[in-house]
Protein backbone atom coordinates (compact mmCIF):
# COMPACT_ATOMS: atom_id res chain seq x y z
CA UNK A 1 0.00 0.00 0.00
CA UNK A 2 1.54 3.38 -0.95
CA UNK A 3 2.05 5.68 1.37
CA UNK A 4 -0.56 8.90 0.61
CA UNK A 5 1.26 11.78 -0.20
CA UNK A 6 0.64 15.20 1.41
CA UNK A 7 0.97 19.01 -0.82
CA UNK A 8 4.13 20.40 0.47
CA UNK A 9 2.56 23.52 2.07
CA UNK A 10 -0.50 23.91 3.70
CA UNK A 11 -3.44 25.07 1.55
CA UNK A 12 -5.59 28.34 2.28
CA UNK A 13 -9.08 27.75 2.29
CA UNK A 14 -9.97 31.37 0.62
CA UNK A 15 -6.95 30.15 -1.82
CA UNK A 16 -8.74 27.00 -2.84
CA UNK A 17 -10.64 26.77 -6.47
CA UNK A 18 -13.97 26.07 -6.00
CA UNK A 19 -15.85 23.95 -9.14
CA UNK A 20 -19.08 24.41 -10.45
CA UNK A 21 -21.27 22.06 -9.58
CA UNK A 22 -24.73 21.06 -11.15
CA UNK A 23 -28.17 19.91 -9.24
CA UNK A 24 -27.34 16.30 -10.98
CA UNK A 25 -23.96 15.70 -9.21
CA UNK A 26 -25.40 14.74 -5.84
CA UNK A 27 -26.75 11.58 -7.55
CA UNK A 28 -23.40 11.08 -9.03
CA UNK A 29 -21.79 11.41 -5.31
CA UNK A 30 -24.29 8.78 -4.37
CA UNK A 31 -24.01 6.14 -7.08
CA UNK A 32 -19.92 6.62 -6.60
CA UNK A 33 -20.05 5.91 -3.21
CA UNK A 34 -22.64 2.65 -3.47
CA UNK A 35 -19.55 1.47 -5.85
CA UNK A 36 -16.72 2.13 -3.37
CA UNK A 37 -19.10 0.42 -0.74
CA UNK A 38 -19.34 -2.92 -3.00
CA UNK A 39 -15.73 -2.44 -3.31
CA UNK A 40 -14.93 -2.56 0.46
CA UNK A 41 -18.11 -4.03 2.05
CA UNK A 42 -16.39 -5.21 4.90
CA UNK A 43 -15.35 -2.26 6.24
CA UNK A 44 -18.61 -0.49 5.52
CA UNK A 45 -20.26 -2.54 6.98
CA UNK A 46 -18.74 -2.40 9.91
CA UNK A 47 -18.88 1.46 10.20
CA UNK A 48 -22.38 0.78 9.44
CA UNK A 49 -22.71 -1.35 12.29
CA UNK A 50 -21.40 1.67 14.69
CA UNK A 51 -23.84 3.83 13.16
CA UNK A 52 -26.57 1.17 14.08
CA UNK A 53 -25.60 1.09 17.64
CA UNK A 54 -25.17 4.89 18.35
CA UNK A 55 -28.79 4.89 17.15
CA UNK A 56 -30.00 2.27 19.18
CA UNK A 57 -28.01 3.66 22.41
CA UNK A 58 -30.16 6.70 22.02
CA UNK A 59 -33.29 4.89 21.67
CA UNK A 60 -32.29 2.64 24.89
CA UNK A 61 -31.40 6.19 26.85
CA UNK A 62 -34.67 7.85 25.68
CA UNK A 63 -36.59 5.22 27.57
CA UNK A 64 -35.08 6.65 31.30
CA UNK A 65 -33.84 10.34 30.23
CA UNK A 66 -36.00 11.66 27.13
CA UNK A 67 -35.60 15.37 27.72
CA UNK A 68 -31.67 15.21 27.62
CA UNK A 69 -31.41 12.05 24.57
CA UNK A 70 -33.16 15.44 23.00
CA UNK A 71 -30.76 18.16 23.94
CA UNK A 72 -27.70 16.00 22.86
CA UNK A 73 -29.17 14.02 19.78
CA UNK A 74 -27.42 16.64 17.74
CA UNK A 75 -24.44 14.78 18.85
CA UNK A 76 -25.77 11.72 16.14
CA UNK A 77 -25.11 14.24 13.36
CA UNK A 78 -21.84 15.00 14.95
CA UNK A 79 -20.25 12.16 14.80
CA UNK A 80 -21.32 10.91 11.56
CA UNK A 81 -18.06 12.90 10.00
CA UNK A 82 -15.97 11.37 12.33
CA UNK A 83 -17.21 7.92 11.77
CA UNK A 84 -16.77 8.85 7.89
CA UNK A 85 -13.01 9.41 8.44
CA UNK A 86 -12.71 5.42 8.45
CA UNK A 87 -14.85 5.71 4.71
CA UNK A 88 -12.99 8.96 3.57
CA UNK A 89 -9.36 6.75 3.73
CA UNK A 90 -11.23 4.12 1.80
CA UNK A 91 -12.43 5.79 -1.09
CA UNK A 92 -9.13 7.91 -0.75
CA UNK A 93 -7.02 4.56 -1.44
CA UNK A 94 -9.22 3.58 -3.78
CA UNK A 95 -9.22 6.69 -5.86
CA UNK A 96 -5.80 6.44 -5.81
CA UNK A 97 -5.62 2.76 -6.76
CA UNK A 98 -4.67 1.16 -4.13
CA UNK A 99 -6.48 -1.74 -1.92
CA UNK A 100 -8.03 -0.35 1.19
CA UNK A 101 -7.70 -1.67 4.98
CA UNK A 102 -9.42 -1.97 7.73
CA UNK A 103 -6.64 -1.08 10.21
CA UNK A 104 -5.74 1.87 8.02
CA UNK A 105 -9.09 3.14 8.04
CA UNK A 106 -9.59 2.95 11.93
CA UNK A 107 -5.88 4.94 12.03
CA UNK A 108 -6.91 7.46 9.32
CA UNK A 109 -7.63 9.66 12.20
CA UNK A 110 -3.90 10.06 12.92
CA UNK A 111 -2.46 11.30 9.89
CA UNK A 112 -4.16 15.08 11.21
CA UNK A 113 -4.84 14.72 14.68
CA UNK A 114 -4.48 18.26 15.78
CA UNK A 115 -6.16 19.88 13.07
CA UNK A 116 -8.99 17.06 13.15
CA UNK A 117 -9.12 17.64 17.07
CA UNK A 118 -9.49 21.58 16.70
CA UNK A 119 -11.98 20.64 14.08
CA UNK A 120 -14.07 18.14 16.52
CA UNK A 121 -13.90 21.20 19.51
CA UNK A 122 -15.38 23.49 17.22
CA UNK A 123 -18.24 21.05 17.10
CA UNK A 124 -18.24 20.12 20.45
CA UNK A 125 -19.28 24.24 21.32
CA UNK A 126 -21.79 23.90 18.32
CA UNK A 127 -23.41 20.95 20.22
CA UNK A 128 -22.97 21.92 23.90
CA UNK A 129 -24.70 25.09 22.58
CA UNK A 130 -27.74 23.20 21.02
CA UNK A 131 -28.49 21.34 23.93
CA UNK A 132 -28.63 24.21 25.64
CA UNK A 133 -31.02 25.69 23.82
CA UNK A 134 -32.92 22.30 23.55
CA UNK A 135 -33.22 22.68 27.57
CA UNK A 136 -34.26 26.37 27.44
CA UNK A 137 -36.98 25.01 25.15
CA UNK A 138 -38.02 22.42 27.07
CA UNK A 139 -37.88 24.71 30.39
CA UNK A 140 -40.03 27.24 28.80
CA UNK A 141 -42.65 24.71 27.13
CA UNK A 142 -42.90 22.21 29.97
CA UNK A 143 -43.75 22.96 33.64
CA UNK A 144 -40.32 20.83 34.76
CA UNK A 145 -39.53 18.19 32.70
CA UNK A 146 -42.34 16.10 30.86
CA UNK A 147 -42.90 12.35 31.19
CA UNK A 148 -42.52 10.92 27.78
CA UNK A 149 -43.39 7.29 28.98
CA UNK A 150 -40.06 6.32 27.01
CA UNK A 151 -41.72 6.34 23.92
CA UNK A 152 -41.14 7.98 20.57
CA UNK A 153 -45.26 8.09 20.29
CA UNK A 154 -45.74 9.46 23.32
CA UNK A 155 -43.57 12.63 22.00
CA UNK A 156 -45.64 12.73 18.90
CA UNK A 157 -48.75 13.78 21.14
CA UNK A 158 -50.44 16.54 20.22
CA UNK A 159 -50.32 18.22 23.55
CA UNK A 160 -46.71 18.22 22.49
CA UNK A 161 -46.82 20.18 19.22
CA UNK A 162 -46.08 24.06 20.48
CA UNK A 163 -42.51 21.95 21.81
CA UNK A 164 -41.95 20.05 18.77
CA UNK A 165 -42.22 22.60 16.49
CA UNK A 166 -39.79 24.81 18.15
CA UNK A 167 -37.26 21.96 18.76
CA UNK A 168 -37.15 21.08 15.26
CA UNK A 169 -37.11 25.10 14.03
CA UNK A 170 -34.22 24.63 16.84
CA UNK A 171 -32.81 21.43 15.33
CA UNK A 172 -32.88 23.01 11.63
CA UNK A 173 -31.09 25.92 12.31
CA UNK A 174 -27.65 24.17 14.22
CA UNK A 175 -28.19 21.46 11.57
CA UNK A 176 -27.68 24.05 8.62
CA UNK A 177 -24.63 25.21 10.18
CA UNK A 178 -23.04 22.56 11.47
CA UNK A 179 -23.69 21.11 7.49
CA UNK A 180 -22.17 24.41 6.62
CA UNK A 181 -19.33 24.37 8.50
CA UNK A 182 -18.37 20.48 7.86
CA UNK A 183 -20.34 19.30 4.41
CA UNK A 184 -16.58 19.33 3.03
CA UNK A 185 -14.15 20.20 5.76
CA UNK A 186 -12.83 16.67 7.29
CA UNK A 187 -12.28 15.06 3.89
CA UNK A 188 -10.33 18.05 2.99
CA UNK A 189 -8.14 17.94 6.42
CA UNK A 190 -7.75 14.19 5.73
CA UNK A 191 -6.52 14.81 2.33
CA UNK A 192 -4.50 17.95 2.30
CA UNK A 193 -2.46 20.32 4.92
CA UNK A 194 -5.28 22.26 5.24
CA UNK A 195 -5.74 23.63 9.14
CA UNK A 196 -9.41 23.10 10.84
CA UNK A 197 -10.44 26.95 10.26
CA UNK A 198 -9.47 26.91 6.55
CA UNK A 199 -11.51 23.71 6.27
CA UNK A 200 -14.10 25.39 7.70
CA UNK A 201 -14.65 28.30 5.82
CA UNK A 202 -13.80 26.72 2.73
CA UNK A 203 -16.92 24.18 3.37
CA UNK A 204 -18.90 27.09 4.53
CA UNK A 205 -17.76 29.34 0.91
CA UNK A 206 -19.14 26.57 -1.06
CA UNK A 207 -22.39 26.36 0.28
CA UNK A 208 -22.44 29.91 -0.04
CA UNK A 209 -21.49 29.81 -3.59
CA UNK A 210 -22.95 26.60 -4.72
CA UNK A 211 -25.92 27.13 -2.54
CA UNK A 212 -29.11 25.26 -4.58
CA UNK A 213 -26.52 22.56 -5.00
CA UNK A 214 -25.56 22.57 -1.17
CA UNK A 215 -29.30 22.11 -0.19
CA UNK A 216 -30.38 19.35 -2.66
CA UNK A 217 -26.94 17.72 -0.76
CA UNK A 218 -28.39 18.03 2.68
CA UNK A 219 -31.78 17.26 1.83
CA UNK A 220 -30.98 14.06 -0.17
CA UNK A 221 -28.52 13.42 2.92
CA UNK A 222 -31.32 14.22 6.01
CA UNK A 223 -33.90 12.19 3.79
CA UNK A 224 -31.97 9.15 3.42
CA UNK A 225 -30.77 8.92 6.99
CA UNK A 226 -34.43 9.68 8.12
CA UNK A 227 -35.99 6.69 5.75
CA UNK A 228 -32.98 4.68 7.30
CA UNK A 229 -33.61 4.90 10.87
CA UNK A 230 -37.30 4.11 10.52
CA UNK A 231 -36.40 -0.11 10.52
CA UNK A 232 -35.16 -0.30 13.82
CA UNK A 233 -31.86 2.23 12.53
CA UNK A 234 -31.00 -0.84 10.41
CA UNK A 235 -31.03 0.73 7.23
CA UNK A 236 -27.88 2.93 8.63
CA UNK A 237 -25.79 -0.52 8.15
CA UNK A 238 -25.64 0.76 4.18
CA UNK A 239 -26.80 4.39 4.30
CA UNK A 240 -23.84 5.23 6.70
CA UNK A 241 -21.09 4.13 4.92
CA UNK A 242 -22.78 4.66 1.48
CA UNK A 243 -22.95 8.32 2.81
CA UNK A 244 -19.68 8.67 3.65
CA UNK A 245 -17.88 7.60 0.61
CA UNK A 246 -20.11 9.97 -0.95
CA UNK A 247 -19.26 12.58 0.35
CA UNK A 248 -15.66 11.65 -0.12
CA UNK A 249 -16.44 12.43 -3.85
CA UNK A 250 -18.50 15.58 -2.94
CA UNK A 251 -15.47 17.13 -1.37
CA UNK A 252 -13.30 15.83 -4.36
CA UNK A 253 -16.19 17.21 -6.89
CA UNK A 254 -16.12 20.36 -5.44
CA UNK A 255 -12.80 21.56 -4.24
CA UNK A 256 -10.02 22.12 -6.99
CA UNK A 257 -6.73 20.33 -6.51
Amino acid sequence: MNDIAEPAAPDSGAALELRTLTLADPLRWLALGWRDFIRAPGIGLFYGACFVAMGWALLFVFESSPAYVLALSGGFLLMGPFLCLGMYRVSQRLELGDKPGFRDSLLAWKARTGQLGIFGIVLLVLEMLWARTTLVVFAVTFDGIPDFKGSLLALLSPDNFVFLAVWLAVGAMFATLIFAVSVVSMPMILHRRADAISAGLTSMRLVLMQTGVMITWGVIISLLVFLAMLPGFAGLLVVGPVLGHASWHAYRAAVAD
